[in-house]
């Protein structure tokens, strides 16, 4: 034993048996060696070689007192050193190959040691210590000696520095809320999982440590995010802990302060309901009455009287909150008529209701019972409410149930569990004076349909809900807006009942006799609204009626009756209109025009209901009438060739028979697609392109004689669009034109695509269309290199992988295209295959680059398959040295190229593109 320790022992004797002035002059001389430079370095050392619990304490508070103190005035190096050296000892590290045993050492030693880090903490994290916490978390794997000091450092940062619990300096907030920012931001995360973690490994084997985690986690929780406590992962566990029998008391006790410190964590009101009702604390509840004197029983009364208070100021807070789901009826007039501070107040209610209903959802998916209760009450308050606030009360009311609605899942709400049946019979029975006011009846009618999964399951109730949707509730509301939007949800109901509603056909159509009348005898004036919500409303109307009467459960002979009811009368109006149409007067030709737009759209949504397999097959009867209908609108398009909406809508309608009819509409298309290739614009040749697109895809091969036929015209219509943009660039050049013909030629290559991948190349051999492939292979060959849409690259690449194998035989083989072989060798596969990715632009590190990186080398494999050495030849002689490629590196490409291994050459090609790359820019030289 040296002095320092005999003066340490001495100064700390409370024995009384040394002599006091001896004691004095210990004290002297212990604070002498306080004052040396070196005194860090000393406490170190002995720290490492003594055991004395006396010079351990005194060494770590000196440490303590100098850090605090002096820590300004150090210089690096010995900053450095101390850091290391007290990290070390509680990492359980050598110092100078020597570990310090102060793990061994009473409580109150590794306390002071974790004091000793936190005043370091203090100092340098994050800026200087940026990783302290990171670093230790690995340690921990050594056991429970380093996680309980890991533990007291984190408790010890608690009492230093972070709780609020005792007074602190401004200064110390600072830097508290610089400690806690930067934890939460860096590891805060990490040391939540080590928590979760050390407790699921020695939840049996050591409770005491886990105890020690929970006392430490439960310091936390009021700054951390509460996410990383309340998951399916941490609270299972800790009610798991609070619940189970068997196990340490002090461990369900301290697992129920962990559960008690999320209930009393400050948050908002409403999201605090929500989290307590995930809780389910009723679990808990039982045990407060088995032994009221343990500290498990203490535990958990404290938990349940704190959640108990928690619900109690929350609910009052949002309570006090409740005007916020309620319109002013200050506002009513404007919101019924949907004026401008109208609209501007119904924004501002849908953002302020927000959070309230996400609060409502949550709530009715942890405690249903008690939220329908609650909603059944508002309900009945609503209904009885005074007049003067009757129109906002059951909007809200209505609004709440919507919310409810939203919360359930499809299989409670079939099953329609607690009240839900009482709640949607009020709904459907309850006659409401304020139903005429838009906002009721918008709300009213989309809370029917949001409950439609329920009247699915409990069909006794669809008569109360065809009564809402076909009176003046719904689609008979006396506002333009309601019913239009009655018709879309009336539509949506229709969907999803579908057969069941077939013995209510013949009800339901009478309902609707008079706005079935206005629809097939459409005449619109000048005076009435033509825009694109009405095309819509009539769009869903008829949706819903053709998805009715369109059901194979409809008997064949009702079904004729009811479309043809639809069908004659809106076809005699299109006739009609088409023989005087030379007749009509300027200004009533807009109207007209209009008029038979919507009945083309009409009969287009009619006729969703019907399925190809029924007109087709089990009735064509059905399809009879649909083929003369398509006959009658095909002439719109002789009468009216260059009223480009007509076009647009006949179009449509179309492309609605291919699915319908199928391949029974093949005679009706040679007449349809001279009419719409005759007037095309390039906007509308895009259309035109899809409709040819559609049929491929459906028909495949059976189309090839009437793509044989237009195709000549669409690739000279096409190639000349692109051709007069080109030649007209400029900085005057007109940009819809250009971004239109963009839009073309874009179709034009999916077009391309879809031919040549359904078998049908060989169209681009036949004698009127030859005289277009060199330029459509010009074409392809420049997108293929340069388009900056990789995704276009990549379909051109493709289309010239297929035409090399529908052209192409074997090596040696007859050339089905001259021209076409040489072609791919000499200026494709040296231009697309190798310059284009030698190009910086072409970048490996984007995934669609990286799958059109994989369709060129796919192509030079199907080249070699294909013409053979005269391939390899060619890139091995020209197109490898135009790139400046070693010979040897060629010849490699070549055997990997000649494998079967496509992976093998894909990387192989990738790496020598790369290293080419570095050689042109001077990194890299080949030797």
């Amino acid at each position: 034993m040296d002095d320092v320790e005999k003066a340490i022992l001495i100064s700390f004797d409370e024995s009384g048996a040394i002599d006091s002035e001896l004691k004095s002059q210990a004290v002297n001389f212990c604070q002498q060696i306080k004052e040396t430079p070196s005194v860090c370095r000393l406490c170190i050392e002995k720290l490492c070689f003594c055991k004395l619990v006396q010079v351990q304490f005194w060494c770590l508070q000196t440490l303590h007192e100098v850090l605090r103190v002096k820590y300004g005035s150090m210089n690096l190096e010995e900053k450095n050193f101390i850091r290391k050296s007290v990290f070390s000892m509680a990492c359980l590290e050598s110092i100078d190959d020597k570990i310090c045993t102060i793990w061994e050492s009473p409580a109150f030693i590794k306390n002071k040691l974790a004091q000793v880090l936190v005043t370091l903490i203090y100092f340098e994290y994050p800026l200087i210590w940026s990783s302290v916490f990171v670093d230790f978390l690995p340690h921990l794997s050594k056991g429970t000696v380093v996680i309980d000091i890991f533990s007291r450092l984190l408790n010890a940062l608690d009492d230093e520095l972070v709780s609020m619990d005792y007074p602190r300096t401004p200064e110390e907030l600072a830097v508290a809320g610089r400690v806690k920012d930067a934890m939460r931001q860096q590891c805060v995360p990490q040391i939540v999982r080590a928590w979760y973690d050390i407790v699921s490994t020695y939840r049996n084997s050591d409770p005491e440590i886990c105890t020690t985690v929970f006392d430490c986690m439960s310091r936390y929780i009021s700054w951390i995010d509460i996410g990383l406590i309340v998951n399916d992962a941490f609270i299972p566990l800790l009610f798991e802990l609070i619940l189970v029998d068997g196990i340490s008391e002090q461990l369900r006790a301290a697992a129920a302060g962990c559960v008690f410190a999320v209930v009393s964590k400050r948050m908002d009101a409403y999201a605090k309901l929500s989290l307590l009702k995930r809780l389910e604390m009723t679990r808990v509840f039982g045990l407060i009455s088995d032994d009221n004197d343990s500290e498990l029983v203490s535990s958990v009364a404290a938990l349940v009287t704190g959640y108990a208070l928690e619900i109690l100021e929350c609910s009052k807070r949002v309570n006090s909150e409740d005007a916020k789901i309620r319109y002013d009826p200050m506002y009513r007039n404007n919101l019924d008529i949907l004026d401008k501070i109208g609209m501007e107040e119904e924004d501002r209610m849908v953002e302020s209701r927000k959070d309230l209903f996400v609060l409502l959802r949550n709530v009715g998916r942890v405690a249903p019972e008690v939220t329908q209760i609650f909603i059944r009450n508002s309900f009945a308050s609503a209904i009885a409410s005074s007049s003067d606030r009757n129109v906002e009360e059951v909007e809200a009311a209505l609004s709440l149930l919507y919310a409810l609605g939203e919360s359930m899942t499809d299989e409670a709400m079939r099953v329609g569990t607690g009240l839900l049946s009482e709640l949607v019979t009020n709904l459907l029975s309850t006659r409401f004076p304020c139903h005429s006011n838009r906002l009721v009846a918008l709300i009213y009618l989309e809370t029917i349909t949001r409950y439609m999964k329920f009247v699915q399951e409990n069909t006794q109730y669809i008569p109360l809900v065809l009564a809402a949707f076909l009176d003046e509730r719904g689609i008979h509301h006396p506002n333009i807006y309601v019913s239009r939007r009655a018709s879309y949800l009336f539509m949506r109901v229709v969907k999803l009942l579908k057969s069941k509603l077939v013995p209510f056909i013949e009800t339901i159509l009478q309902s609707l006799q008079d706005i079935v009348a206005r629809f097939t005898s459409m005449n619109l004036t000048s005076k009435e609204p033509a825009g694109s919500e009405d095309g819509a409303y009539i769009f869903e109307f008829s949706q819903a009626i053709g998805l009715l009467i369109g059901m194979e459960d409809v008997p064949l002979e009702k079904q004729s009756d009811y479309l043809s009811s639809l069908l004659t009368p809106l076809c005699q109006q299109v006739e009609a209109m088409l023989m005087n149409a030379k007749r009509l007067n300027p200004e009533d030709s807009p109207l007209k025009i209009a008029n038979i737009q919507q009945i083309i759209v009409a009969i287009n949504a009619l006729s969703k209901g019907f399925s190809e397999r029924l007109v087709t097959a089990s009735r064509p009867a059905i399809g009879h009438m649909f083929k003369q209908t398509l006959d009658v609108l095909l002439q719109i398009l002789v009468v009216f060739p260059k009223v480009e909406p007509l076009r647009t809508k006949v179009l449509s309608f179309i492309h609605r028979m291919v699915d319908t009819l199928g391949a029974s509409v093949f005679p009706y298309l040679p007449k349809a697609l001279e009419q719409l290739l005759a007037e095309s614009e390039p906007k509308e040749m895009v259309g035109f392109l899809l409709l040819l697109n559609q049929l491929i895809c459906k028909f495949s091969t059976l189309v090839h004689d009437i793509l044989e036929e237009v195709f000549p015209a669409i690739a000279g219509r096409v190639l000349s669009a692109i051709q007069s943009i080109v030649d007209s660039s400029g900085p005057e050049a007109n940009t819809e034109e250009i971004r239109e013909v963009q839009e073309l030629q874009k179709t034009l290559f999916t077009f391309l695509h879809v031919i040549t991948t359904h078998d049908l190349s060989s169209v681009f051999l036949s004698p009127r269309s030859r005289d277009f492939l060199t330029a459509i292979m010009q074409l392809l060959l420049h997108t293929s290199c340069h388009h900056k849409d990789i995704i276009t690259r990549k379909a051109c690449v493709q289309i010239f992988i297929r035409l090399i194998k529908d052209w192409c035989a074997r090596p040696y083989g007859e050339e089905k295209v001259p021209g076409f072989q040489s072609f791919m060798i000499e200026t494709f596969a040296t231009n697309c295959c190798l310059h284009s990715v030698l190009d910086k632009s072409f970048e490996f590190g984007d995934a669609n680059t990286l799958v059109l990186f994989g369709e060129i080398v796919l192509a030079q494999k199907v080249m070699y398959e294909k013409f053979g050495d005269d391939f390899l030849v060619h890139l091995v002689s020209k197109g490898f040295p135009s790139a400046h490629c070693p010979r040897n590196l060629a010849e490699q490409y070549c055997q990997k190229l000649k494998g079967s291994d496509i992976k093998a050459l894909r990387s192989f090609y990738q790496k020598l593109i790369e290293d080419l790359r570095l050689q042109q820019n001077g990194s890299l030289v080949f030797r």
